[in-house]
């Protein structure tokens, strides 16, 4: 296993919780794995030591979320992602992933704050657009692939759609559970999963699992109104997390 302090393991199990709960349905939850472990490591190896965590939890939200998704929401952004995840793979070594991580917040934010001071907008339901739904596609993949942070460029495309607070859950965990298992092999190809990294996570895994189910819980009994709220306002605070950690560096 990786040779983490007690403190990294904290912030390790804190990790998991957000994973799991995020799979459960909490999508915004699970940005702050990467940024919570960065606080101990580097990014590369936080977001190598989250992925099988990501990958197992993935299972359990799908079978929790089997029934509760959107197949045409699926069909117009997953294409992009795909390439998104290549993209990611191809520019690995050139592109900074400080500029990634300040893109990534600029956009969560601004679009947090509109649905904030605009909440009109968000009232009448949107149809699936390929269009949009492969740009936004692609960036969710392409952050995704960088630093597990695809959820702001997802949230952009599929909040204004207005899905039922399950559906919507569930279209969340079914795009990134796919993204996840696209990520695999270059992933795999650039060095990211090595064995001390999968022990440890092998560790961790049980704690997402439980805290898939917390998730779950929570997204059942929480108003649909309280529910785009709670993924509002915590789009726009883990986007000034993002974007703080960028510019600190």
């Amino acid at each position: 296993m990786l040779d983490l302090t007690v403190e990294a393991w904290v912030l390790a199990v804190i990790a998991s919780v957000a994973v799991g709960m995020a799979k459960g349905g909490l999508a915004m939850v699970g940005m702050i794995a990467v940024p919570v472990l960065s606080l101990v490591m580097s990014p590369v190896q936080a977001a190598g030591l989250m992925l099988p965590i990501y990958i197992v939890s993935d299972i359990g939200g799908l079978i929790a979320f089997r029934r509760d998704f959107d197949l045409q929401v699926l069909k117009t952004a997953l294409p992009g992602a795909v390439a998104g995840v290549g993209i990611g793979w191809a520019t690995a070594h050139i592109v900074p992933v400080a500029g990634v991580t300040l893109i990534v917040g600029l956009i969560g934010l601004i679009f947090a704050l509109n649905a904030l001071i605009r909440p009109d907008l968000g009232t009448v339901r949107r149809a699936p657009s390929p269009a949009k739904g492969n740009v936004w596609g692609l960036l969710a993949g392409y952050t995704s692939f960088v630093s597990h942070s695809g959820a702001p460029p997802w949230q952009v495309y599929v909040q204004p759609l207005r899905l039922p607070a399950l559906v919507y859950a569930g279209t969340t965990t079914w795009f990134f559970a796919i993204v996840n298992w696209v990520k695999l092999i270059p992933y795999a190809a650039l060095g990211q999963l090595s064995l001390p990294a999968l022990k440890t996570a092998a560790v961790l895994v049980p704690v997402a699992l439980i805290s898939v189910w917390v998730g779950l819980r929570l997204v059942r009994i929480m108003p649909q109104k309280l529910f785009y709220q709670f993924i509002t306002w915590g789009l726009m605070i883990l986007s000034i997390r993002l974007i703080w950690q960028a510019l600190s560096g």
